[in-house]
């Protein structure tokens, strides 16, 4: 297939940091992010799909007015790409944008579904130098919040705090200590978007529980508002 020049796209979304930059590099590329996509897992041990506060994914989107698809996955890696294939099916469009980054586990198996339908992948991220990915990130104006930590270095102080140019330094500290990603590639951590250039409106925390156990925390928010964005 031929790469078209502008695109009508879907964006796999889960509402972390790299699916929100992904998405928000394409359409800098000039294409048209005309949905989101979300699979929801009900296995939060899923392989393949971010799975933490997946409930306030409905609010990022209406904070972008951007349509999204929700499918229920069972969780196991025949279930998430079942749903994946279930929910782009018939839909009119040329491709779908992914935050993928680094696993060639996740790749493989979206490629292969995105094959499947005769869709364009694009991963704007995919195989970019960590450092500069998440530098970039950051100066778009991408922010968000850690929301899970599972990994050593990584305890119940980290939980809330934003992905930010003084969290990076922290992070590189524990990287050349414990060989961490500090973009959480390997699973270290998750994160939530509670703004960026993409949101007409910001995320705002109304509730949320810091829940520990046998050192692993998560952030489980259960309530968000929408707040105007004032120009500066």
């Amino acid at each position: 297939m031929n790469i078209i020049l502008s695109m009508r796209l879907a964006a796999l979304y889960s509402g972390g940091k790299d699916s929100t930059f992904a998405t928000y590099l394409a359409h800098q590329m000039g294409h048209e992010i005309s949905l989101l996509v979300n699979i929801v897992p009900i296995d939060k041990a899923s392989w393949i799909f971010h799975t933490p506060n997946l409930s306030i994914v409905p609010k990022m989107a209406e904070a972008m007015d951007i349509p999204l698809i929700s499918v229920v996955s069972d969780g196991t890696e025949e279930g998430d790409m079942d749903a994946l294939k279930d929910a782009l099916e018939g839909l009119d469009i040329d491709g779908v944008v992914v935050g993928a980054l680094w696993s060639d586990y996740q790749w493989d198996r979206m490629n292969r579904v995105l094959g499947e339908l005769d869709l364009i992948m694009l991963a704007p991220l995919w195989r970019k130098d960590q450092d500069m990915v998440y530098d970039e990130m950051v100066s778009a104006g991408i922010d968000a919040i850690i929301v899970g930590v599972f990994a050593e270095g990584l305890d119940e102080r980290w939980l809330g705090r934003h992905i930010d140019n003084a969290s990076k330094d922290e992070l590189k500290v524990l990287r050349s200590r414990y060989g961490i990603s500090i973009m959480g590639e390997g699973g270290e951590y998750e994160s939530m978007t509670l703004d960026s250039p993409m949101f007409k409106k910001r995320l705002v925390i109304n509730s949320s529980n810091k829940n520990i156990k046998k050192g692993v925390g998560t952030l489980d928010v259960t309530d968000v508002i929408l707040e105007d964005k004032t120009s500066e």
